[in-house]
């Protein structure tokens, strides 16, 4: 009977649910207290269950923070894919593709909650993982951006990915200081970032 009213007096129907529903009651702790309050005991407060049954689903709470940035991640690439839809530029669409990110993130308390709570290694890896990397992948895919006919093939387009990722990551784990502003942003990957994809993959090993 404890275990029905710890779900809420309704208990998941199984793992996948279980795991759902507690990233989703992280997300809620991080929306309320802010990620410096975040803890797995406020977790497990959220939904009404003792923390080894948190632990059951989650063995450490670097992976629950993992998986908090992953389900908020999903919705963020939705939102990055629309502002970047009416780009046709090549070099601007990357340009924006890198700082979007860089300027939205910070805001977001769910996806900075690992920078926040020292934990950067994971958050590192989440930027570089198989999931963040299908994602901008299909971010290019949807795009207004005849990518194949800019003579950029997949293998190519997949370095380019690893590139903005990697350098996102880099500027949110050791930002510059002082932070630079949106124009000042812009201008600096548009000297160093946009001369190479306005030139195009053939080129580029001459």
């Amino acid at each position: 009977m404890a275990r029905r009213r710890g779900w809420a007096g309704s208990p998941p129907k199984d793992d996948e649910e279980a795991r759902l529903r507690i990233v989703e009651a992280a997300s809620r702790c991080v929306d309320r207290l802010g990620a410096a309050a975040f803890s797995l005991s406020e977790v497990a407060n959220e939904l009404g269950v003792t923390r080894p049954t948190v632990y059951r689903y989650f063995e450490s709470t670097d992976e629950l923070l993992s998986a908090v940035g992953m389900h908020v991640m999903h919705q963020f690439s939705d939102q990055l894919r629309a502002h970047l839809r009416d780009i046709t530029d090549p070099a601007e669409w990357v340009v924006e593709g890198i700082a979007v990110p860089i300027e939205w993130i910070p805001a977001r308390p769910h996806m900075t909650l690992l920078l926040a709570t020292g934990r950067s290694e994971p958050f590192a890896r989440g930027f570089t993982s198989q999931t963040a990397i299908d994602m901008t992948r299909e971010a290019f895919q949807v795009s207004s951006i005849d990518w194949p006919a800019l003579g950029f093939s997949p293998t190519d387009i997949d370095e380019l990915i690893d590139l903005m990722l990697r350098l996102i990551a880099s500027m949110l784990i050791d930002p510059p200081d002082p932070q630079p502003s949106k124009a000042q942003l812009r201008r600096y990957l548009r000297r160093w970032i946009a001369p190479a994809v306005a030139q195009g993959p053939e080129d580029a090993t001459a």
